[in-house]
Protein backbone atom coordinates (compact mmCIF):
# COMPACT_ATOMS: atom_id res chain seq x y z
CA UNK A 1 0.00 0.00 0.00
CA UNK A 2 2.94 2.33 0.65
CA UNK A 3 3.95 2.03 -3.02
CA UNK A 4 0.52 3.27 -4.07
CA UNK A 5 1.06 6.62 -2.34
CA UNK A 6 2.96 9.64 -3.56
CA UNK A 7 3.69 11.12 -6.97
CA UNK A 8 6.51 8.83 -8.06
CA UNK A 9 6.13 7.12 -11.44
CA UNK A 10 5.75 3.64 -9.93
CA UNK A 11 2.99 4.84 -7.61
CA UNK A 12 1.12 6.52 -10.46
CA UNK A 13 1.47 3.43 -12.66
CA UNK A 14 0.15 1.14 -9.91
CA UNK A 15 -2.73 3.44 -9.04
CA UNK A 16 -3.68 3.95 -12.66
CA UNK A 17 -3.52 0.22 -13.37
CA UNK A 18 -5.70 -0.49 -10.35
CA UNK A 19 -8.23 2.18 -11.36
CA UNK A 20 -8.33 0.93 -14.95
CA UNK A 21 -8.90 -2.67 -13.85
CA UNK A 22 -11.53 -1.61 -11.33
CA UNK A 23 -13.27 0.63 -13.84
CA UNK A 24 -13.29 -2.03 -16.53
CA UNK A 25 -14.67 -4.67 -14.18
CA UNK A 26 -17.36 -2.36 -12.82
CA UNK A 27 -18.31 -1.31 -16.34
CA UNK A 28 -18.77 -4.94 -17.38
CA UNK A 29 -20.94 -5.59 -14.33
CA UNK A 30 -23.12 -2.60 -15.20
CA UNK A 31 -23.43 -3.80 -18.80
CA UNK A 32 -24.42 -7.29 -17.73
CA UNK A 33 -26.99 -6.01 -15.24
CA UNK A 34 -28.52 -3.61 -17.76
CA UNK A 35 -28.77 -6.31 -20.42
CA UNK A 36 -30.54 -8.67 -18.02
CA UNK A 37 -33.08 -5.96 -17.15
CA UNK A 38 -33.59 -4.59 -20.67
CA UNK A 39 -34.18 -8.03 -22.17
CA UNK A 40 -37.20 -8.28 -19.89
CA UNK A 41 -38.58 -4.93 -21.04
CA UNK A 42 -37.85 -4.85 -24.78
CA UNK A 43 -38.34 -7.15 -27.74
CA UNK A 44 -35.31 -8.97 -29.24
CA UNK A 45 -35.52 -7.02 -32.50
CA UNK A 46 -34.62 -3.84 -30.60
CA UNK A 47 -31.24 -5.28 -29.67
CA UNK A 48 -30.68 -6.51 -33.21
CA UNK A 49 -31.41 -3.04 -34.55
CA UNK A 50 -29.03 -1.43 -32.07
CA UNK A 51 -26.37 -3.99 -33.01
CA UNK A 52 -26.56 -2.69 -36.58
CA UNK A 53 -26.38 0.89 -35.32
CA UNK A 54 -23.34 -0.02 -33.22
CA UNK A 55 -21.53 -1.51 -36.22
CA UNK A 56 -21.92 1.76 -38.13
CA UNK A 57 -20.99 3.99 -35.18
CA UNK A 58 -17.92 1.91 -34.30
CA UNK A 59 -16.96 1.74 -37.96
CA UNK A 60 -17.19 5.51 -38.39
CA UNK A 61 -15.15 6.02 -35.22
CA UNK A 62 -12.36 3.60 -36.12
CA UNK A 63 -12.12 4.62 -39.77
CA UNK A 64 -11.65 8.28 -38.83
CA UNK A 65 -9.34 8.21 -35.81
CA UNK A 66 -6.87 11.10 -36.11
CA UNK A 67 -4.82 9.97 -33.12
CA UNK A 68 -5.22 13.09 -30.96
CA UNK A 69 -5.28 11.09 -27.72
CA UNK A 70 -2.04 9.09 -28.23
CA UNK A 71 -0.45 12.22 -29.70
CA UNK A 72 -1.15 14.14 -26.48
CA UNK A 73 0.06 11.17 -24.42
CA UNK A 74 3.43 10.96 -26.16
CA UNK A 75 4.29 14.40 -27.62
CA UNK A 76 6.88 16.57 -25.90
CA UNK A 77 4.41 19.50 -26.12
CA UNK A 78 1.52 17.49 -24.71
CA UNK A 79 1.06 19.97 -21.84
CA UNK A 80 1.25 23.21 -23.86
CA UNK A 81 -1.95 25.18 -24.34
CA UNK A 82 -1.38 25.85 -28.06
CA UNK A 83 -0.82 22.17 -28.78
CA UNK A 84 -3.83 21.08 -26.72
CA UNK A 85 -6.13 23.67 -28.28
CA UNK A 86 -5.10 22.60 -31.77
CA UNK A 87 -5.78 18.97 -30.87
CA UNK A 88 -9.15 20.01 -29.40
CA UNK A 89 -10.05 21.83 -32.63
CA UNK A 90 -9.21 18.75 -34.72
CA UNK A 91 -11.26 16.60 -32.34
CA UNK A 92 -14.31 18.91 -32.48
CA UNK A 93 -14.15 19.07 -36.27
CA UNK A 94 -13.91 15.29 -36.52
CA UNK A 95 -16.91 14.87 -34.21
CA UNK A 96 -19.03 17.21 -36.33
CA UNK A 97 -18.00 15.44 -39.55
CA UNK A 98 -18.82 12.03 -38.06
CA UNK A 99 -22.26 13.23 -37.00
CA UNK A 100 -22.93 14.45 -40.54
CA UNK A 101 -21.57 11.18 -41.93
CA UNK A 102 -23.93 9.15 -39.74
CA UNK A 103 -26.81 11.16 -41.17
CA UNK A 104 -25.54 10.71 -44.74
CA UNK A 105 -25.31 6.91 -44.52
CA UNK A 106 -28.59 6.48 -42.63
CA UNK A 107 -30.91 6.19 -45.63
CA UNK A 108 -28.63 3.88 -47.70
CA UNK A 109 -28.14 1.68 -44.61
CA UNK A 110 -31.89 1.50 -44.07
CA UNK A 111 -32.41 0.43 -47.69
CA UNK A 112 -29.59 -2.14 -47.59
CA UNK A 113 -30.85 -3.86 -44.44
CA UNK A 114 -34.55 -3.33 -45.15
CA UNK A 115 -34.97 -1.53 -41.80
CA UNK A 116 -36.62 1.90 -42.35
CA UNK A 117 -36.13 2.84 -38.69
CA UNK A 118 -32.36 2.93 -39.24
CA UNK A 119 -32.82 6.09 -41.30
CA UNK A 120 -34.06 7.89 -38.18
CA UNK A 121 -31.98 6.17 -35.51
CA UNK A 122 -28.50 6.53 -37.05
CA UNK A 123 -28.41 10.36 -37.16
CA UNK A 124 -29.63 10.55 -33.56
CA UNK A 125 -27.14 7.94 -32.34
CA UNK A 126 -24.42 9.71 -34.35
CA UNK A 127 -24.96 12.81 -32.22
CA UNK A 128 -23.05 10.95 -29.49
CA UNK A 129 -19.95 11.19 -31.71
CA UNK A 130 -20.31 14.97 -31.79
CA UNK A 131 -20.67 15.08 -28.00
CA UNK A 132 -17.54 12.96 -27.65
CA UNK A 133 -15.66 15.41 -29.88
CA UNK A 134 -16.51 18.26 -27.51
CA UNK A 135 -14.73 16.65 -24.55
CA UNK A 136 -11.88 18.85 -23.29
CA UNK A 137 -8.25 17.87 -23.74
CA UNK A 138 -7.86 17.53 -19.96
CA UNK A 139 -9.29 14.01 -20.41
CA UNK A 140 -6.13 13.08 -22.30
CA UNK A 141 -3.72 15.02 -20.09
CA UNK A 142 -5.04 13.00 -17.13
CA UNK A 143 -3.89 9.89 -18.97
CA UNK A 144 -0.61 11.56 -19.93
CA UNK A 145 0.25 12.01 -16.26
CA UNK A 146 -1.30 8.71 -15.11
CA UNK A 147 -3.95 10.33 -12.93
CA UNK A 148 -6.94 8.23 -13.83
CA UNK A 149 -8.83 7.83 -10.55
CA UNK A 150 -11.31 10.67 -10.94
CA UNK A 151 -11.71 10.09 -14.68
CA UNK A 152 -12.57 6.43 -14.06
CA UNK A 153 -15.16 7.41 -11.48
CA UNK A 154 -16.71 9.96 -13.88
CA UNK A 155 -16.84 7.30 -16.62
CA UNK A 156 -18.72 4.92 -14.32
CA UNK A 157 -21.14 7.63 -13.19
CA UNK A 158 -21.97 8.58 -16.78
CA UNK A 159 -22.46 4.94 -17.70
CA UNK A 160 -24.75 4.39 -14.71
CA UNK A 161 -26.81 7.49 -15.58
CA UNK A 162 -27.15 6.30 -19.18
CA UNK A 163 -28.24 2.82 -18.07
CA UNK A 164 -30.76 4.22 -15.61
CA UNK A 165 -32.28 6.38 -18.34
CA UNK A 166 -32.43 3.38 -20.69
CA UNK A 167 -34.24 1.25 -18.12
CA UNK A 168 -36.73 3.98 -17.17
CA UNK A 169 -37.52 4.85 -20.78
CA UNK A 170 -37.75 1.18 -21.77
CA UNK A 171 -40.19 0.58 -18.91
CA UNK A 172 -42.26 3.61 -19.95
CA UNK A 173 -42.21 3.19 -23.74
CA UNK A 174 -41.15 -0.40 -24.62
CA UNK A 175 -39.44 1.23 -27.61
CA UNK A 176 -36.01 0.90 -29.20
CA UNK A 177 -35.71 4.67 -28.79
CA UNK A 178 -35.05 4.03 -25.10
CA UNK A 179 -31.69 2.50 -26.04
CA UNK A 180 -30.87 5.40 -28.36
CA UNK A 181 -31.80 7.98 -25.71
CA UNK A 182 -29.73 6.20 -23.09
CA UNK A 183 -26.74 6.31 -25.42
CA UNK A 184 -27.09 10.09 -25.85
CA UNK A 185 -27.70 10.66 -22.13
CA UNK A 186 -24.56 8.72 -21.26
CA UNK A 187 -22.43 10.72 -23.73
CA UNK A 188 -23.94 14.04 -22.59
CA UNK A 189 -23.44 13.19 -18.92
CA UNK A 190 -19.81 12.28 -19.52
CA UNK A 191 -19.22 15.54 -21.40
CA UNK A 192 -20.74 17.56 -18.55
CA UNK A 193 -18.79 15.68 -15.88
CA UNK A 194 -15.36 15.90 -17.52
CA UNK A 195 -15.99 19.57 -18.38
CA UNK A 196 -16.84 20.62 -14.82
CA UNK A 197 -15.49 17.94 -12.47
CA UNK A 198 -12.22 16.90 -14.14
CA UNK A 199 -9.36 19.23 -13.17
CA UNK A 200 -7.19 20.77 -15.85
CA UNK A 201 -6.93 23.73 -18.22
CA UNK A 202 -9.95 24.78 -20.22
CA UNK A 203 -9.93 23.78 -23.90
CA UNK A 204 -10.53 26.44 -26.54
CA UNK A 205 -10.69 26.40 -30.31
CA UNK A 206 -7.30 27.34 -31.67
CA UNK A 207 -4.87 26.57 -34.46
CA UNK A 208 -1.10 26.57 -34.40
CA UNK A 209 0.43 25.44 -37.72
CA UNK A 210 3.41 23.67 -36.11
CA UNK A 211 1.21 21.76 -33.68
CA UNK A 212 -1.28 20.90 -36.42
CA UNK A 213 1.55 19.61 -38.62
CA UNK A 214 2.82 17.30 -35.86
CA UNK A 215 -0.68 16.10 -34.97
CA UNK A 216 -1.72 15.40 -38.55
CA UNK A 217 1.58 13.71 -39.42
CA UNK A 218 1.30 11.44 -36.40
CA UNK A 219 -2.42 10.91 -36.98
CA UNK A 220 -2.13 10.01 -40.66
CA UNK A 221 -0.48 6.67 -39.91
CA UNK A 222 -2.72 6.11 -36.90
CA UNK A 223 -5.75 6.73 -39.12
CA UNK A 224 -4.63 3.81 -41.30
CA UNK A 225 -3.82 1.74 -38.21
CA UNK A 226 -7.30 2.07 -36.73
CA UNK A 227 -8.84 1.15 -40.08
CA UNK A 228 -6.83 -2.08 -39.94
CA UNK A 229 -7.69 -2.33 -36.25
CA UNK A 230 -11.35 -2.51 -37.19
CA UNK A 231 -10.58 -5.71 -39.10
CA UNK A 232 -8.65 -7.08 -36.13
CA UNK A 233 -11.50 -6.29 -33.72
CA UNK A 234 -14.48 -7.19 -35.90
CA UNK A 235 -13.04 -9.40 -38.65
CA UNK A 236 -13.82 -12.68 -36.93
CA UNK A 237 -17.55 -11.97 -36.75
CA UNK A 238 -17.72 -10.58 -40.27
CA UNK A 239 -15.94 -13.60 -41.77
CA UNK A 240 -17.49 -16.31 -39.60
CA UNK A 241 -20.92 -14.96 -40.51
CA UNK A 242 -20.24 -16.42 -43.96
CA UNK A 243 -19.45 -19.90 -42.65
CA UNK A 244 -21.76 -20.31 -39.65
CA UNK A 245 -25.50 -20.32 -39.21
CA UNK A 246 -27.04 -17.60 -37.06
CA UNK A 247 -27.41 -20.09 -34.21
CA UNK A 248 -23.75 -21.11 -34.45
CA UNK A 249 -22.66 -17.48 -34.65
CA UNK A 250 -24.69 -16.78 -31.51
CA UNK A 251 -22.88 -19.57 -29.67
CA UNK A 252 -19.56 -18.19 -30.87
CA UNK A 253 -20.47 -14.73 -29.58
CA UNK A 254 -21.28 -16.12 -26.13
CA UNK A 255 -17.96 -17.94 -25.95
CA UNK A 256 -16.09 -14.91 -27.26
CA UNK A 257 -17.75 -12.52 -24.82
CA UNK A 258 -16.63 -14.61 -21.84
CA UNK A 259 -13.17 -15.57 -23.15
CA UNK A 260 -12.25 -12.05 -24.25
CA UNK A 261 -12.54 -10.53 -20.78
CA UNK A 262 -8.85 -11.10 -19.82
CA UNK A 263 -7.53 -9.87 -23.15
CA UNK A 264 -9.74 -6.78 -23.21
CA UNK A 265 -8.79 -5.98 -19.62
CA UNK A 266 -5.13 -6.19 -20.57
CA UNK A 267 -5.67 -3.98 -23.60
CA UNK A 268 -7.47 -1.41 -21.46
CA UNK A 269 -4.54 -1.23 -19.04
CA UNK A 270 -1.93 -1.22 -21.81
CA UNK A 271 -3.75 1.51 -23.74
CA UNK A 272 -3.92 3.85 -20.76
CA UNK A 273 -0.66 3.12 -18.98
CA UNK A 274 2.12 2.20 -21.36
CA UNK A 275 2.43 5.28 -23.59
CA UNK A 276 3.05 7.61 -20.60
CA UNK A 277 5.30 4.98 -19.01
CA UNK A 278 7.39 4.47 -22.16
CA UNK A 279 7.56 8.25 -22.61
CA UNK A 280 8.84 8.94 -19.09
CA UNK A 281 11.07 5.84 -18.87
CA UNK A 282 12.23 4.84 -22.39
CA UNK A 283 13.40 1.22 -22.08
CA UNK A 284 16.38 1.81 -24.37
CA UNK A 285 17.64 4.75 -22.32
CA UNK A 286 19.03 2.77 -19.39
CA UNK A 287 19.19 -0.69 -17.84
CA UNK A 288 17.22 0.66 -14.88
CA UNK A 289 14.32 1.71 -17.11
CA UNK A 290 14.34 -1.64 -18.88
CA UNK A 291 14.39 -3.51 -15.56
CA UNK A 292 11.39 -1.65 -14.18
CA UNK A 293 9.44 -2.15 -17.39
CA UNK A 294 10.32 -5.85 -17.21
CA UNK A 295 8.80 -6.04 -13.74
CA UNK A 296 5.63 -4.34 -14.96
CA UNK A 297 5.48 -6.54 -18.06
CA UNK A 298 5.90 -9.77 -16.07
CA UNK A 299 3.22 -8.68 -13.60
CA UNK A 300 0.68 -7.68 -16.25
CA UNK A 301 1.22 -10.74 -18.44
CA UNK A 302 1.08 -12.95 -15.36
CA UNK A 303 -2.32 -11.58 -14.34
CA UNK A 304 -3.74 -11.99 -17.86
CA UNK A 305 -2.33 -15.52 -18.09
CA UNK A 306 -3.92 -16.41 -14.75
CA UNK A 307 -7.32 -15.24 -16.00
CA UNK A 308 -6.89 -17.05 -19.32
CA UNK A 309 -5.98 -20.22 -17.43
CA UNK A 310 -9.24 -20.04 -15.51
CA UNK A 311 -11.16 -19.60 -18.77
CA UNK A 312 -9.24 -22.40 -20.48
CA UNK A 313 -9.77 -25.01 -17.75
CA UNK A 314 -13.17 -23.93 -16.40
CA UNK A 315 -14.81 -22.78 -19.63
CA UNK A 316 -17.35 -25.57 -19.87
CA UNK A 317 -18.32 -25.20 -16.22
CA UNK A 318 -18.73 -21.44 -16.55
CA UNK A 319 -21.09 -21.80 -19.52
CA UNK A 320 -23.05 -24.64 -17.89
CA UNK A 321 -23.47 -22.52 -14.77
CA UNK A 322 -24.69 -19.40 -16.57
CA UNK A 323 -26.68 -20.81 -19.50
CA UNK A 324 -29.15 -23.61 -20.21
CA UNK A 325 -28.10 -26.79 -22.10
CA UNK A 326 -28.86 -25.27 -25.51
CA UNK A 327 -25.72 -23.15 -25.12
CA UNK A 328 -23.36 -25.90 -23.93
CA UNK A 329 -21.21 -25.87 -27.13
CA UNK A 330 -20.16 -22.33 -26.17
CA UNK A 331 -18.09 -23.88 -23.36
CA UNK A 332 -15.68 -25.57 -25.77
CA UNK A 333 -15.59 -22.37 -27.85
CA UNK A 334 -14.64 -20.42 -24.71
CA UNK A 335 -11.79 -22.89 -24.05
CA UNK A 336 -10.47 -22.65 -27.61
CA UNK A 337 -10.61 -18.84 -27.73
CA UNK A 338 -8.77 -18.60 -24.40
CA UNK A 339 -6.01 -20.85 -25.77
CA UNK A 340 -5.89 -18.98 -29.10
CA UNK A 341 -5.31 -15.66 -27.31
CA UNK A 342 -2.13 -16.84 -25.55
CA UNK A 343 0.30 -15.79 -28.36
CA UNK A 344 -1.29 -12.34 -28.59
CA UNK A 345 -1.03 -11.77 -24.83
CA UNK A 346 2.71 -12.48 -24.83
CA UNK A 347 3.42 -9.54 -27.13
CA UNK A 348 0.68 -7.15 -26.09
CA UNK A 349 2.99 -4.73 -24.22
CA UNK A 350 5.32 -3.89 -27.12
CA UNK A 351 3.42 -1.94 -29.78
CA UNK A 352 2.74 1.04 -27.50
CA UNK A 353 6.50 1.70 -27.43
CA UNK A 354 6.23 2.88 -31.05
CA UNK A 355 3.39 5.28 -30.28
CA UNK A 356 5.23 6.61 -27.22
CA UNK A 357 8.18 7.45 -29.49
CA UNK A 358 5.92 9.06 -32.10
CA UNK A 359 6.60 6.21 -34.54
CA UNK A 360 3.03 5.78 -35.80
CA UNK A 361 4.32 4.43 -39.14
CA UNK A 362 5.81 1.29 -37.54
CA UNK A 363 2.65 0.89 -35.48
CA UNK A 364 0.62 0.96 -38.70
CA UNK A 365 2.84 -1.65 -40.37
CA UNK A 366 2.37 -3.98 -37.42
CA UNK A 367 -1.40 -3.43 -37.28
CA UNK A 368 -1.73 -3.95 -41.04
CA UNK A 369 0.21 -7.21 -40.80
CA UNK A 370 -2.02 -8.34 -37.95
CA UNK A 371 -5.16 -7.54 -39.94
CA UNK A 372 -3.89 -9.33 -43.06
CA UNK A 373 -2.75 -12.37 -41.07
CA UNK A 374 -6.01 -12.56 -39.14
CA UNK A 375 -8.19 -12.37 -42.25
CA UNK A 376 -6.11 -14.99 -44.08
CA UNK A 377 -5.99 -17.28 -41.05
CA UNK A 378 -9.73 -17.05 -40.50
CA UNK A 379 -10.66 -17.69 -44.13
CA UNK A 380 -8.20 -20.53 -44.74
CA UNK A 381 -9.00 -22.20 -41.43
CA UNK A 382 -12.76 -21.89 -41.89
CA UNK A 383 -12.57 -23.22 -45.45
CA UNK A 384 -10.90 -26.45 -44.38
CA UNK A 385 -11.94 -27.08 -40.75
CA UNK A 386 -14.90 -24.84 -40.01
CA UNK A 387 -14.95 -22.93 -36.72
CA UNK A 388 -12.11 -24.87 -35.08
CA UNK A 389 -9.94 -24.23 -38.12
CA UNK A 390 -10.78 -20.52 -38.05
CA UNK A 391 -9.71 -20.32 -34.39
CA UNK A 392 -6.48 -22.19 -35.10
CA UNK A 393 -5.91 -19.78 -38.00
CA UNK A 394 -6.13 -16.84 -35.57
CA UNK A 395 -3.42 -18.34 -33.37
CA UNK A 396 -1.19 -19.08 -36.39
CA UNK A 397 -1.65 -15.49 -37.56
CA UNK A 398 -0.49 -14.12 -34.20
CA UNK A 399 2.59 -16.37 -34.29
CA UNK A 400 3.38 -15.42 -37.89
CA UNK A 401 3.34 -11.69 -37.02
CA UNK A 402 5.63 -12.17 -34.01
CA UNK A 403 8.91 -11.50 -35.94
CA UNK A 404 7.53 -8.11 -37.01
CA UNK A 405 6.59 -7.42 -33.39
CA UNK A 406 10.18 -8.21 -32.35
CA UNK A 407 11.44 -5.81 -35.02
CA UNK A 408 9.25 -3.02 -33.66
CA UNK A 409 10.14 -3.75 -30.03
CA UNK A 410 13.89 -3.87 -30.74
CA UNK A 411 13.62 -0.64 -32.73
CA UNK A 412 12.55 1.08 -29.51
CA UNK A 413 14.60 -0.96 -27.05
CA UNK A 414 11.56 -2.70 -25.57
CA UNK A 415 11.99 -6.36 -26.56
CA UNK A 416 12.37 -8.69 -23.59
CA UNK A 417 13.27 -12.23 -24.78
CA UNK A 418 13.29 -13.58 -21.21
CA UNK A 419 9.66 -12.49 -20.76
CA UNK A 420 8.59 -13.95 -24.10
CA UNK A 421 10.37 -17.29 -23.67
CA UNK A 422 9.09 -17.71 -20.11
CA UNK A 423 5.46 -17.11 -21.01
CA UNK A 424 5.72 -19.02 -24.30
CA UNK A 425 6.77 -22.11 -22.34
CA UNK A 426 4.03 -21.54 -19.80
CA UNK A 427 1.52 -20.92 -22.57
CA UNK A 428 2.37 -24.22 -24.26
CA UNK A 429 1.76 -26.05 -20.98
CA UNK A 430 -1.55 -24.27 -20.41
CA UNK A 431 -2.71 -24.93 -23.98
CA UNK A 432 -1.75 -28.62 -23.90
CA UNK A 433 -3.44 -29.12 -20.53
CA UNK A 434 -6.65 -27.33 -21.49
CA UNK A 435 -6.95 -29.09 -24.85
CA UNK A 436 -6.35 -32.47 -23.18
CA UNK A 437 -8.93 -31.87 -20.44
CA UNK A 438 -11.57 -30.66 -22.92
CA UNK A 439 -10.63 -32.91 -25.84
CA UNK A 440 -14.00 -34.65 -25.89
CA UNK A 441 -16.02 -31.42 -26.02
CA UNK A 442 -13.68 -29.94 -28.64
CA UNK A 443 -14.06 -33.04 -30.83
CA UNK A 444 -17.84 -32.73 -30.61
CA UNK A 445 -17.56 -29.04 -31.42
CA UNK A 446 -15.44 -29.70 -34.53
CA UNK A 447 -18.12 -32.12 -35.76
CA UNK A 448 -21.00 -29.79 -34.92
CA UNK A 449 -19.29 -26.75 -36.46
CA UNK A 450 -17.74 -28.43 -39.49
CA UNK A 451 -17.56 -26.24 -42.58
CA UNK A 452 -21.09 -25.49 -43.71
CA UNK A 453 -21.94 -22.11 -45.16
CA UNK A 454 -25.48 -21.06 -44.22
Amino acid sequence: MTRLRGDALLARVMRSSAWTALGYGASQVLRLASNLILTKLLFPEAFGLMALVSVFIVGLTMFSDMGTEPAILQHRRGDEAAFLNTAFTIQVTRGAVLWLASAAIAWPAALFYGQPLLAMILPVAGFSLFLHGLEPARVHTAGRHLRLGRLTALDLISQAVGIASMVLLAWATQSVWALVAGWIVSSGTRLALVSFAQPGPRSRLGWEPAAARDLLHFGAWLFLSTACGFLVAQGDKAILGKYLTLEQLGLYNIGFFLASFPMLLGQAIVGRILIPLYRERPPGASASNFGRLRQMRFALTGVIFALLTVMAFAGEGIVDLMYDPRYSPAGAILVLIAVVQIPSVIGMTYDQAALAAGDSRSFFLLTAARALGLVCGLIIGAEYLGLVGALVGQAMAAIAVYPLLIWLARRHGAWDPLHDLSFAALGVLIAMGALYVDSGAITELSTLFARSAP
